[in-house]
């Protein structure tokens, strides 16, 4: 596709990450009552009086995800005009504008039903675990979309073989990591001066118990990732799956590190946004490893003793090797 185009789809995605991050800003300094229990209007206002830091930094996130869902809605047009009926980037960008609107209204509950601030219930962890993961899955459409129009390739989606069933259990663990973290942030949030050990009590709060549980969950899924991006790798031996497993391992060996930094010192605003950028480019990097070593060329030029029944590749695989 046109240059322009990939440029454009590149841009939305670090443009959405760079909101999902202040999102976790206004959820870390307990700034997501700052414009009361109003939506879409601030205080019951279009344009409020901004009498508290909180206001300014909860009528900044809107404003911005205001701006992420033109730009998504934008994707979705251009995409659809620059290529044919049921080309995959057409169908990736239309996924990302119905996921940004679902994050819009996910964010708009949570407020509305005055899940914010000093709220403790689990409920509230439960609307934290769902936006999560909608935010995940956002990412992902958003990456497979500047993915389709940088690259002619097609991954194949339909999982068979060990390969297929890898790059999805990598996938799936990490979302697993993902919701757990974000439960974990939630406690950080409303526990700030709670010891990591209070954890340990059977009496203690939920999400003070998953402060002690997922360092662990993010050991067992860390080994299944580092396991998953060296088998791809090794069983699509093209350099951009390798460039790709090796940014994964990379990427998680950090946030593993920058994890138990922030246990250390008990989880400070700006380590909290560091970790979740990490978390958010290690998800990014398992969603392009798994497309690349679902691609057909990929699939191609893999050992010729490849398993019958592996990964299905898409159709002239021969005559594209």
């Amino acid at each position: 596709m046109e240059r322009r185009f990939r440029m454009f789809a590149w841009s939305v995605l670090a443009y959405t990450v760079f909101v999902i991050l202040w999102g976790a800003y206004v959820r870390a300094t307990g700034s997501g009552a700052g414009c009361g229990a109003h939506w879409p209007l601030c205080n019951g206002e279009v344009i409020p009086r901004v009498g508290s830091e909180k206001t300014l930094v909860e009528l900044g996130h809107r404003v911005t995800s205001g701006v992420a869902w033109v730009l998504a809605l934008v994707l979705a047009v251009w995409a659809r005009r620059a290529s044919g009926p049921g080309a995959p980037v057409r169908r990736a960008a239309a996924c990302s504008f119905v996921l940004m609107t679902t994050e819009a209204l996910i964010g708009a509950s949570i407020v509305l039903l005055e899940k914010v601030a000093d709220d403790a219930s689990i409920a509230r962890g439960g609307w934290m675990v769902a936006h999560l993961l909608n935010t995940f899955l956002l990412l992902a459409a958003l990456a497979m979309t500047a993915w389709y129009a940088s690259s002619p390739r097609r991954p194949r989606l339909r999982v068979r073989g060990p390969a297929g069933w890898v790059a999805v259990a990598a996938a799936s663990g990490a979302l697993l990591l993902g919701a757990s973290g974000a439960i974990t942030a939630l406690g950080d949030t409303l526990f700030p001066e709670t010891s990591f050990e209070a954890g340990l009590s059977p009496a203690a709060h939920v999400f003070l118990q998953l402060r002690v549980l997922h360092p662990l969950i993010a050991l067992v899924v860390g080994l299944l990732v580092l396991l998953g991006a060296g088998y791809l790798a090794g069983k699509r031996p093209s350099r951009t799956v390798r460039v790709l497993a090796i940014s994964v391992a990379a990427l998680y060996v950090a946030q593993i590190g920058l994890g138990f930094l922030n246990v250390a010192l008990m989880a400070p605003v700006w380590l909290q946004l560091v970790h979740l950028l990490f978390a958010d480019l290690v998800w990014l990097a398992i969603v392009l490893l798994g497309a690349s070593a679902l691609d057909a060329t990929a699939a191609a030029t893999a050992p010729a003793r490849r398993p019958s029944g592996d990964l299905d590749v898409v159709e002239g695989e021969a005559s594209r090797g």
